[in-house]
């Protein structure tokens, strides 16, 4: 599989996002995941200490117990876990990155991002613990996630002659584009740094699973949403748009997963493509699916989800 670069990192363009591990994957089912993973040339997880209330970073250490040197292990920090532990301050900082070395049984995070900006902590203070860490080798690249364009320049400024963020995490999507005109992927292509979209199949409506005019199938992502989000995602405009999406799929014969992945894999500064997997069969299907687009087909995509 074709790899890109995150800093120093080489990583799989497609990447496996361990939000269902240890929520809705046990540790044997987490297992079969990460291994079809691996067997289908994907190296890229990416995790985080609030996935699973913890366990997501247990059991995928535990599924990579004597495969760790095969993958690139991504965390984040700074979500709550609970009432005590969350932010960005330095001292929150050193804990929770010792935590998730523990529940990942390794001894270095060779991707480590702050989940979310921390207003409370001048973001030269986090940076300065981050450099430690990665002066320590406890943390090889530093990223972050639903930063804004504003605030990825300002931190650039910030780290100095220091580590700086080498991923920024945002949700991108053929049905979510406001990174586009928010100046996040500007910033991305002034500064060097690599995207990583999250939400890239919508919550699962560009997995050419859900069917406009047809029930939500059982078992899959939204038929487990709380109504307050699934409302969001199941609207009359997102349904509008995927029945245009399954309707050009089908006239190209390409499947909309292979549009979904490919489309992103064609914005240049796409490192990869995280999407969660509930089984094998599905790890190796989004691996599959990154493909070469004609470029006749990226511009027909950029006109039907244009808003």
């Amino acid at each position: 599989m074709e790899q890109r670069s995150i800093g120093s990192l080489s990583v799989s363009v497609v990447g496996v996002g361990c939000n269902n591990f240890g929520a809705r994957l046990d540790a044997r089912a987490t297992a079969a995941v990460v291994h079809g993973a691996l067997d289908a040339g994907v190296n890229f997880f990416d995790t985080a200490d609030v996935y699973g209330a913890t366990q997501s970073e247990v059991y995928l250490g535990r599924a990579l117990a004597g495969r760790r040197d095969e993958a690139i292990i991504a965390t984040k920090f700074g979500m709550p876990i609970d009432d005590a532990r969350y932010g960005a301050s330095p001292a929150y900082v050193r804990e929770a990155c010792e935590a998730s070395l523990r529940r990942l049984g390794t001894d270095h995070i060779d991707l480590y991002q702050l989940h979310y900006p921390d207003e409370a902590v001048p973001i030269a203070d986090t940076l300065g613990v981050l450099a430690e860490l990665v002066e320590s080798g406890k943390v090889r690249e530093i990223g972050c996630s639903n930063l804004t364009a504003d605030q990825l320049r300002a931190a650039r400024g910030a780290a100095g002659e220091g580590p700086t963020f080498a991923s920024i995490q945002n949700q991108y999507s053929l049905l979510a584009r406001e990174v586009e005109r928010d100046g996040v992927l500007d910033a991305c292509a002034e500064l060097d740094v690599a995207f990583l979209p999250y939400y890239p199949l919508a919550n699962g409506l560009l997995t050419g699973k859900v069917r406009p005019g047809e029930p939500v199938p059982e078992g899959t992502r939204l038929s487990l949403m709380s109504t307050e989000r699934s409302v969001h995602w199941l609207s009359d405009t997102f349904r509008a748009r995927v029945a245009t999406l399954l309707e050009y799929a089908a006239s190209i014969d390409v499947a909309v997963l292979t549009l979904a992945f490919s489309w992103l894999l064609s914005r240049e500064p796409v490192a990869s493509v995280i999407a969660g997997a509930s089984s094998a069969d599905q790890v190796r299907a989004n691996a599959g699916a990154a493909v070469t687009l004609d470029p006749a087909v990226v511009a027909r995509l950029d006109e039907l989800t244009r808003s």
